[in-house]
């Protein structure tokens, strides 16, 4: 009789819980069992890491093999624990040494051939080996995504035969290497024409990390500027960059390594689904609102999203994680991400312009901007108009923009300013630390209390106009918000209840 013990990892959200492979050989008539609460395609780990094992020419054992998969109320799925298996029935056979899997943790696939293939959440089982201070030892195709954890040692191996030399002391297994950490730019604000307004908009969103709408005519940019956005914001820092790498493994659409630094920008189709957007499935996988953690998600044409789709944003825009539950597993993801949003002002998308070219009927328009829900347009900060250009705008010759670098420096310094103070940004103080942080001189509290009574806004508005107008005295070096800076973040909300009275 004969039993080992290798350490593997499963995969939960965005985390990678151990899980201990233990291998038990017995007397009787052969058979091989694995036990532990394994979906199909670790139930049929069997027939792979029998082909594999016989490619590279050890001995499958004819005896009674037991696997558990420990701990046994914890879902195992994927091909993840072939390589622990394999390696654990050849240790308990005596054909490698178990002394020699000790500080070691593995994770694979297994081909017929013995071949080692990639398999989803490497840099989660990474990180996660980094703080039980084991080695890693995963296929060749995840080297460089387990390498962005820096404080593990992981070695990459192409087959079973190559990790089974390493384990004998044969040959040693090459260290994996990340790939290079350069972070590019992406579009720059130079290119945008024109729109003062809009541009102040996104430098105020970028500085305080409020999210925005954007509602204007067709071709007037709203998508242009939105795509500006992650490129005002400042470098994210290694260890923001690792989260949301960690998400991208686990999603199941494949982490690009060359980019991997670079803040995200998710842009959905308006036809995506509620899952879709927050995540799901019978084996929950990171949505929209997870895969542009540390970035900005984009809704273009948000009255035509599904009324449905849209509500389920109102928690994670609060809270900045979503929770999924499931009959038989529950699982968390971050979702720290900048909405902005984009929408035309009626069905035709004229509305308000100087041509006069809309003939929509009054309830046309009320009915169209009734698709948005007034609790979700609650939780968006700033509400900007977006016009039409001339055609002397547009020209070649037409003065150019000022340039995200140049933005972006006054937005590191607004958001250096709100850390020292906070250690947050403004979007994410709370109540109390808003009136706290926030607080106005007696003349401005009557300014803003006659602001919310002829606007008709909630408290949750006036909190985020108090926010928004202590990022605006950021941007300004000031230690204390003043009148004109009250006034730019009422104007804000302003635009919101102009649009919903110029139909009424």
């Amino acid at each position: 009789m004969g039993l080992a013990l290798v350490q593997g990892r499963a995969r939960a959200g965005v985390h990678a819980p151990e899980v201990k492979v233990e291998v038990y050989l017995a007397g009787g008539l052969p058979r091989m069992s694995i036990v532990g609460l394994p979906e199909a395609a670790v139930r049929e780990a069997k027939d792979r890491v029998r082909a594999a094992i016989q490619c590279a020419q050890y001995e499958f054992p004819a005896r009674v093999i037991t696997v558990n998969l420990a701990p046994a109320d914890l879902p195992k799925d994927g091909g993840r624990f072939d390589l622990p298996i394999a390696l654990g029935i050849l240790a308990a056979s005596g054909q490698i040494a178990q002394e020699a899997l000790e500080g070691h943790e593995f994770l694979g696939e297994l081909g017929l051939t013995g071949e080692l293939r990639a398999v989803d959440g490497a840099l989660p089982a990474a990180l996660a080996a980094a703080r039980a201070g084991r080695k890693l030892v995963v296929p060749a195709g995840n080297g460089a995504e387990a390498a962005l954890a820096s404080d593990v040692e992981v070695h990459t191996a192409r087959t079973l035969l190559e990790v089974c030399a390493l384990l004998n002391g044969s040959k040693a297994l090459p260290r994996a290497e990340p790939p290079p950490s350069a972070c590019p730019r992406g579009p720059d604000m130079r290119e945008v024409r024109g729109q003062a307004q809009a541009r102040r908009a996104l430098e105020i969103a970028a500085a305080g990390g409020h999210h925005l709408l954007l509602v204007g005519p067709p071709g007037c940019g709203k998508t242009l500027l939105a795509s500006r956005l992650p490129g005002l914001l400042p470098e994210a820092s290694e260890a923001e960059a690792l989260e949301v790498a960690a998400i991208a493994s686990v999603s199941g659409r494949g982490l690009d390594l060359e980019r991997w630094r670079e803040r995200p920008f998710r842009a959905p189709h308006h036809t995506a689904s509620a899952v879709a957007l927050v995540g799901g499935g019978g084996e929950p996988r990171p949505g929209e609102v997870s895969l542009a953690h540390h970035g900005v998600l984009f809704l273009d044409e948000l009255p035509e999203w599904d009324r449905r789709a849209l509500e389920v944003l109102r928690e994670p825009l609060e809270s900045g994680v979503v929770t999924i539950s499931r009959a038989a597993r529950q699982s968390e993801f971050p979702a720290r991400f900048q909405l902005v949003a984009a929408m035309n002002p009626c069905p035709c998308g004229w509305a308000g312009d100087i041509s006069g070219r809309c003939r929509c009927l009054p309830d046309a328009i009320r009915r169209y901007r009734a698709r948005i829900s007034g609790p979700l347009l609650d939780r968006i900060d700033l509400h900007v108009d977006v016009p039409r250009l001339p055609p002397s705008a547009l020209r070649p010759d037409a003065p150019a923009g000022e340039a995200s670098d140049a933005i972006r420096g006054r937005v590191e310094q607004a958001q250096a300013r709100q850390r020292r103070r906070a250690g947050v940004l403004n979007a994410r103080l709370d109540q109390a630390e808003t009136m706290t942080l926030c607080a106005l001189c007696e003349p401005d509290r009557h300014l803003l209390e006659r602001a919310i009574d002829s606007l008709q806004l909630s408290a949750r508005a006036l909190h985020r106009i108090l926010r928004v107008a202590r990022t605006i005295a950021d941007l300004d070096g000031a230690d204390a918000i003043a009148t004109a800076h009250l006034t730019e973040a009422i104007g804000y909300r302003r635009a919101e209840h102009v649009a919903q009275t110029r139909v009424a």
